[in-house]
């Protein structure tokens, strides 16, 4: 595989939707959906008031590259070889002498060496065990299900196990069901629709501009979105303006990804839409314009049509490992753009620089643009009191998964607008360094990177 990558070389440009071309103001959207999910669970499932109260300091606890057992109640944070860094049981993180009594050196009950996960990160595995947290829609019902947690074994003197997860599905049905936005349903939209200023950032001009120049230099665009029709057409036009189905020549909405990319034609056709509503099924897809649900294999041929190639080479932005960029790198072999917010520095800061392991990496994960005390870095983390090991760091199972499965990463589209088309970035690849493909980026070649 080359060394570099250039979107230039690209013959179609797609993008997820939420935290990828929209931005969301973290710090106010992050309480509204936890407060769509705590507010059902206390009213419809009969669970504690005290869950209505946050503090600021309980959103440390929010850190992507969670798995949350879902029979225990125990969050963990994963090394890249699958033993455990890091657990909490609900909120109330694990001493090291508990962590090695419960854990030790051993890779988690529910690790694969070959596949690294028996299933993929981002959502519950087919067994039901656990769930991963990948993205930063997730993050406030991680904080959420831990104090779940808390509450239920405070209640009952040590509970053990735990059922509560179906309650969580429930309250996503009811805020997220396709028809919530149009009837009001929950707290989310209504709010969202109520004053999208407050929770959503326009897109910078020079992000547009870029869009503009995709198209000029003939480049097919796609958005391809989990979301709803009704709410990526709210979205949309807050962010990149009224006009923004121009920039698009094919908008695929309820993709339900990832089986958008997974599943056979068979299994997810495509649907038309009148109104915002699906209408029926089709058998293939013809042309361009806007859908609903649909997979990547029909797409594919159209994309096969529209360039006269028949291998066109496509490249996918957005901001999931479950549900963008391994299984648009996976099954469709797509190039994939991680958009990484962590490589992000606060607001108003020039991003950091990645440095070295051994000089603790600057590139520290600041979800909803805070460092978490209590799990460290996205990144990197440091098994020193294990074994009475010296300083000793590794990486983490989400940045081994980001190198494996992500073209590049980088901390906002914004971060590359201005740079030209025909810019060659260095990409992952299992002969480089395991942070080549970040940018911004420092380069440097030691054993302790490489191993």
């Amino acid at each position: 595989m080359a060394q570099h990558f250039s979107l230039a070389a690209c013959d179609v440009v797609g993008f997820d939707l939420d935290h990828t071309l929209c931005r969301y103001n973290l710090p106010e959207s992050a309480p509204l959906i936890y407060n769509s999910f705590a507010q059902f669970l206390v009213k419809e499932k009969g669970y504690d008031k005290e869950l209505l109260t946050v503090t600021p300091e309980d959103w440390d606890f929010c850190c992507k590259g969670l798995a949350l057992d879902l029979e225990d109640g125990t969050f963990i944070k994963l090394a890249d070889d699958g033993t455990v860094l890091r657990a909490s049981r609900g909120t109330k993180m694990m001493p090291p002498d508990m962590l090695a009594k419960e854990y030790g050196t051993k890779e988690w009950k529910y690790f694969v060496s070959d596949t690294g996960m028996p299933s993929q990160p981002g959502t519950t595995c087919t067994a039901g065990k656990y769930y991963f947290y990948d993205n930063y829609f997730d993050l406030p019902g991680a904080l959420l299900c831990a104090r779940v947690v808390d509450s239920l074994t405070k209640q009952n003197s040590g509970q053990k196990t735990f059922d509560f997860w179906k309650d969580i599905v429930a309250g996503i049905q009811h805020n997220f069901k396709m028809s919530a936005f149009k009837e009001n349903c929950g707290l989310y939209f209504p709010e969202i629709k109520r004053d999208p200023g407050k929770y959503l950032y326009s897109c910078p001009e020079s992000v547009r501009k870029w869009l503009q120049q995709l198209k000029n230099a003939g480049k097919i665009l796609l958005l391809i979105t989990s979301s709803h029709s009704d709410y990526c057409r709210l979205l949309c036009e807050y962010t990149l303006g009224k006009d923004f189905a121009d920039l698009f020549d094919i908008v695929i909405t309820n993709a339900l990804k990832p089986g958008f990319f997974s599943h056979s034609p068979r299994q997810r056709p495509f649907h038309t839409l009148k109104d915002d509503e699906e209408q029926e099924a089709l058998p293939s897809l013809e042309k361009p314009g806007w859908y609903s649900q649909g997979n990547a294999a029909h797409l594919y041929q159209l994309l096969k049509k529209m360039t006269g190639k028949p291998q066109p080479k496509v490249v996918y932005f957005g901001d999931s490992m479950h549900s963008d960029i391994f299984p648009a790198s996976h099954y469709s072999n797509w190039e994939t753009v991680l958009i990484l917010e962590e490589l992000r520095g606060e607001e108003g800061e020039k991003p950091e620089q990645l440095e070295p392991l051994e000089k603790r990496g600057k590139y520290e994960a600041k979800p909803l643009n805070t460092l978490s005390k209590k799990w460290g870095s996205f990144f990197i983390d440091s098994i020193a009191e294990r074994e009475s090991t010296e300083d000793s760091l590794v990486y983490t199972w989400s940045s081994n998964k980001i190198s494996t499965y992500s073209t590049i990463a980088i901390p906002s589209i914004e971060a590359i607008a201005e740079l030209p088309l025909d810019y060659k970035f260095t990409r992952f690849s299992s002969n480089s360094s395991k942070t080549a493909g970040y940018y911004p980026l420092v380069h440097y070649t030691n054993d302790t990177d490489n191993k």
